[in-house]
């Protein structure tokens, strides 16, 4: 009796025992975990918030104030480590708290725009026929224009500022969330979940943000963290045409347009906002290709 039981000790390991499957959610986490571009990317866009955030800390100097004494000091300057701009302000100083505004012109807009348009393409899609279809059809006459003239005639329209550039900014991105929202769901609805949970009593309200939605927002997530960085360059735009943030608030679109005069003097200091907006834009492209390629789970 013993020897039997030893022998079925030896023939049992743990590898024999059954793993339980890994949660979508946990597949995707560890399959991003593991892509080091979207680690890095997502490591330079934290330092970069950190760094806006922590502004106060990081320097004494006041990125607003000027000394006509200071005027274009190159990088490296004692107490001026990035330089100063064309009236004396710190470079350095400049960067930091422009980026609370660039990186919140980034942000927001997407953020609206994906809550909108998601609504928006999610009851196109579900109800579909002529409602559907109209709807959709009237926002496709945004696609007549490219963002960024679009983005300039709304922003034109509604005068200059920082908060009508960011209402501009979300209005472009609607159209094109809806159209991923709407096409994401016209897959979805056909599904016979959908028409269980219908045959149970659930309202079209109920329906979509409880069996819908959760099943088309991850080409929403993919689509919209890619729009950040778009959106942060068209910002620059509107702030460089004098339609987004108004002086003397720092900003990095602002600053690029402050300081083209003195290029011909200081060209290194006047390439650092663009710079800026050039790293945060590429981070944030390459961290929504690392989403996208995460939540792909049918490429492993």
């Amino acid at each position: 009796m013993a020897t039997d039981v030893m022998a079925v000790r030896r023939t049992w390991s743990e590898s024999d025992v059954p793993v339980a499957p890994r949660s979508y959610r946990h597949e995707v986490l560890s399959r991003f975990l593991h892509n080091r571009i979207g680690g890095a990317a997502l490591a330079i866009l934290a330092l970069l918030v950190v760094m806006a955030i922590a502004a106060p800390v990081l320097t004494s100097y006041d990125p607003i104030k000027g000394d006509a004494a200071a005027r274009l000091k190159p990088i490296g300057t004692a107490g001026h480590i990035l330089g100063t701009d064309e009236i004396g302000r710190d470079m350095f100083s400049r960067l930091l708290y422009g980026g609370r505004l660039s990186l919140l012109e980034g942000f927001l807009p997407v953020v609206v725009a994906t809550a909108i348009g998601t609504a928006i393409g999610a009851f196109a899609g579900y109800v579909g026929g002529a409602p559907g279809s109209g709807l959709m059809r009237s926002l496709d006459m945004f696609y007549a224009f490219p963002a960024i003239l679009l983005a300039i005639a709304i922003g034109a329209s509604l005068g200059p500022g920082l908060k009508n550039a960011m209402i501009a900014l979300s209005i472009v991105f609607i159209p094109p969330i809806s159209r991923i929202a709407e096409s994401a769901t016209k897959r979805v609805v056909v599904n016979e979940y959908i028409e269980a949970a219908r045959l149970t009593g659930a309202n079209t309200f109920q329906l979509v943000s409880t069996q819908v939605l959760v099943n088309v927002v991850n080409p929403i997530i993919v689509y919209a963290s890619g729009l950040v960085g778009v959106s942060m360059i068209v910002a620059a735009s509107l702030s460089f045409l004098g339609l987004g943030s108004q002086p003397p608030t720092p900003e990095w679109g602002y600053m690029l347009n402050s300081l083209r005069s003195s290029i011909y003097v200081n060209p290194w200091v006047a390439a650092l906002p663009g710079l800026f907006i050039f790293i945060t834009s590429v981070s944030f492209n390459m961290l929504s290709d690392a989403i996208r390629e995460a939540m792909d789970l049918k490429r492993t």
